[in-house]
């Protein structure tokens, strides 16, 4: 699923500061997956493994999140950046999570890739379910 956004990309763009680029990224990731009906629940959790930049639901689902954002094409599509090490990382980070809530239901993990495709838009890009545990 895709579709674009105008709210501050080249604010974000023309700082130069990644931080800066991803945080925004992750701020359209939230909005998109909430207008697609999804309630975040956490953002940026922390644990000694690393952080989950989402953390929503979805009815009786709870989704873990990767955001990645990029300025343009030449390192590959966000979503391709999204590798098999990153998925484990990911898939541990959950484990964090689902021991903290002690959560017994469902888990997707879907990744959001966030283009920035000039002066104040943006290409959003949802993979639900973009990988398996196992």
């Amino acid at each position: 699923m895709t579709g674009h956004r105008d709210r501050g990309a080249a604010d974000a763009a023309t700082a130069g500061d990644r931080r800066a680029v991803g945080a925004w990224g992750e701020e359209l990731a939230a909005g998109y997956l909430e207008e697609r009906g999804l309630t975040v629940i956490n953002r940026n959790f922390r644990c000694p493994a690393g952080e989950i930049d989402i953390i929503a639901r979805d009815g009786d689902c709870l989704v873990f999140c990767e955001v990645k954002t990029r300025r343009g094409q030449r390192c590959g599509s966000p979503l391709e950046s999204v590798h098999a090490a990153k998925q484990r990382r990911l898939i541990r980070l959950a484990s964090w999570y689902i021991a903290a809530e002690s959560w017994t239901g469902a888990v997707r993990f879907d990744v959001v890739g966030v283009s920035l495709s000039g002066p104040e838009r943006a290409r959003v890009e949802w993979l639900p379910d973009a990988f398996a545990v196992g």
